[in-house]
């Protein structure tokens, strides 16, 4: 799946470096070969820091690595902690903003069929169902997978929602009480667009490459600074690493299976939208 150009939809778009589009690569596999991808990566640079450092131990370096004081260490597992925890807290946030999004949508358009059926029966609203049942197909089976490779737009509204909007704008009240209804189902529509504008704007949001460069580097970095410190001991060297390099994968894992909203088994569905579709409701 090739991931999206940078700035979608702009005249002076940029092509993504071949960086972006490796993250991008990863971040959109499927959770069993992402974990398999991040604990092989990260074992193996574990692998190669451990080899390294102990060369380095080794030859005329090994006295000033073996002095290297353990204190080092909890500072800068502190800062990798933190830091994890900052990009964490924005993917958790930005999860739950496009969850909320989806069910406001949802809701307006709900509330939308209601107010047509019981202030605007007949021809009405039926049409104002047809065209909210279109919208909602229209968004799980084409804006969905859009979202997904964060290729979705807002320079069109979509045909269906816009129908929707022009025949509540037509409609002629007969009687104060339509007058009312006819302003809570242009207000009900005009929530459901500003919804689904808010999604996808969520939808474009990613964690950059000096993001993903940070924490990798810092992983990296307390890694070094782990064998340095047990450079005297091999044994106890590869133990440590290997807990600490679990660690690391651990969040790698955890921030690429929570880094696109719409996107992997964890992904926001449209879930929300399809049960309150017109044509998902029972009959009576």
């Amino acid at each position: 799946m090739a991931p999206p150009d940078a700035g979608a939809g702009g005249a002076g778009a940029v092509r993504p470096g071949h960086g972006a589009l490796v993250i991008g690569w990863v971040e959109r596999l499927p959770t069993a070969w992402l974990l398999l991808v991040v604990f092989a990566g990260t074992f193996l640079l574990t692998f190669v820091i451990y080899h390294v450092v102990m060369r380095a131990a080794a030859g005329p370096s090994g006295p000033a690595l073996k002095a290297i004081s353990p204190g080092l260490l909890p500072p800068m597992a502190l800062v990798f902690g933190l830091i994890v925890g900052f990009l964490v807290a924005g993917l958790w946030g930005d999860l739950n903003n496009a969850r909320d999004a989806v069910n406001r949508e949802a809701s307006a358009l709900r509330s939308a069929s209601l107010v047509a059926a019981a202030s605007f029966p007949g021809r009405t609203s039926m049409r104002m169902d047809a065209l909210i049942d279109r919208q909602i197909k229209d968004a799980a089976t084409k804006e969905w997978p859009a979202m997904r490779d964060q290729q979705a737009t807002l320079t069109v509204v979509p045909a269906p929602l816009g129908q929707a909007l022009r025949l509540a704008l037509r409609i002629n009240p007969a009687n104060q009480s339509q007058v009312t209804a006819q302003r809570e189902l242009v207000s009900s529509l005009e929530n459901a667009l500003d919804a689904r504008r808010q999604r996808i704007i969520i939808s474009e949001g990613t964690i950059n490459w000096v993001k993903w460069l940070a924490v990798v580097a810092l992983g990296a970095l307390t890694l070094i600074a782990v064998a340095c410190v047990h450079a005297d001991n091999r044994r106890t060297a590869a133990i440590a690493m290997a807990i600490f390099g679990s660690a690391v994968a651990v969040t790698l894992l955890l921030i690429a299976s929570q880094a696109l909203p719409f996107s992997g088994e964890f992904g926001v569905k449209p879930d929300a939208l399809l049960e309150v579709a017109p044509s998902a409701r029972a009959p009576g």
